[in-house]
């Protein structure tokens, strides 16, 4: 028992050494068990660096460079024209996802699915998708091989029978775990998206009597 109380004494005088007593000031730096990646070499913004050689932290973009989500302009008849915003939010079917208090399905008029439109939507989905729900979106991208539950499967009954207009809205505003991507990915790229999960649903759950006659011919015997 005696050597249970120096123990303990000795424990409690170290800690008091370590952090030091209440309301004494020192200008030496404390020891930090916990350092919460407080301290960090990076740029921060509107701050000196000594790495670049005019001193200068921000960068200038590069020439060219247009923000996200916007055209670029184009010159015409001696005036620049109006560069177009990707990211609006009205409440109309296209930005939206919805048609009153329903949601809507099938694609807007504003957009046109054609073979491009398909490659751009596979694009964005592995770019920003796949990590979570897998490049055939069976909900079994990197973050499920940690221990990330809940990840959507698209071949689920459930979703393949979400409208489209729901399934943008996600995109768009996120759900339980999964963060909005409203503020990163454009409205015509979340619809794209939109279009290549159904690709990817056709392409598990599709029949061979879904195929025109000409298709039919060109499958192996």
């Amino acid at each position: 028992m005696r050597y249970f109380f120096l123990t303990f004494f000795a424990v409690a005088l170290a800690i008091v050494l370590i952090a030091g007593p209440q309301g004494r000031r020192n200008e030496n730096r404390p020891f930090e068990f916990f350092p919460d990646m407080d301290h960090q070499p990076k740029v921060k913004a509107q701050h000196a660096s000594a790495f670049f050689a005019d001193g200068v932290g921000a960068r200038v973009a590069v020439s060219g460079t247009v923000p996200l989500g916007f055209d670029h302009p184009v010159k015409r008849e001696g005036a620049f024209k109006p560069v177009a915003n990707g990211f609006s939010g009205g409440p109309d079917y296209y930005n939206s996802g919805k048609m009153g208090d329903r949601w809507g399905d099938g694609m807007p008029d504003e957009v046109t699915v054609d073979r491009a439109f398909l490659l751009r939507g596979k694009e964005r989905y592995e770019i920003n998708c796949a990590v979570c729900h897998g490049v055939s979106g069976h909900g079994n991208g990197v973050t499920s091989k940690y221990g990330w539950n809940g990840i959507g499967n698209y071949h689920d009954q459930r979703l393949v029978e979400m409208a489209d207009g729901e399934i943008y809205h996600t995109v768009t505003n996120g759900k339980n775990t999964m963060l909005g991507y409203g503020g990163n990915i454009t409205v015509s790229d979340r619809w794209a998206i939109v279009a290549y999960v159904r690709v990817l649903q056709r392409a598990q759950l599709g029949k061979v009597g879904d195929l025109t006659p000409e298709e039919q011919a060109k499958l192996p015997k």
